[in-house]
């Protein structure tokens, strides 16, 4: 969607909201480094990125210099710790029980 701004006849592009995987993104900061280090400057890489400043820079300092395998392996740790952190929960119900049950308040 393009805007033309009337009082200073520039024209605004307006991105469409969109999510990106782990993978993706740190593709996408290998890119922008390498422009970077052509010379252009941010707001010229951020364009051709297709994402705005502010994603720019969130990206940065969350993925700063991992490589695609680092992330993967990154996304599969917390799929297991999430997992880990689910059985412990259930475990620790199933003892409360046993708890309550042994107390006679049943």
């Amino acid at each position: 969607m393009r805007v033309t701004i009337a009082l200073e006849g520039e024209e605004v592009i307006l991105m469409k909201g969109r999510r990106h995987t782990p993978e993706q993104i740190v593709r996408k900061l290998r890119e922008a480094d390498r422009l970077l280090a052509e010379g252009s400057d941010v707001d010229a890489v951020c364009r051709h990125l297709e994402i705005s400043i502010q994603t720019y820079q969130r990206w940065r300092s969350q993925y700063k210099a991992m490589r695609p395998e680092d992330v993967v392996r990154l996304k599969q740790l917390e799929k297991e710790n999430a997992r880990l952190k689910r059985l412990l929960a259930e475990k620790e119900l199933d003892n409360d029980m046993l708890r309550e049950v042994a107390r006679g308040n049943w």
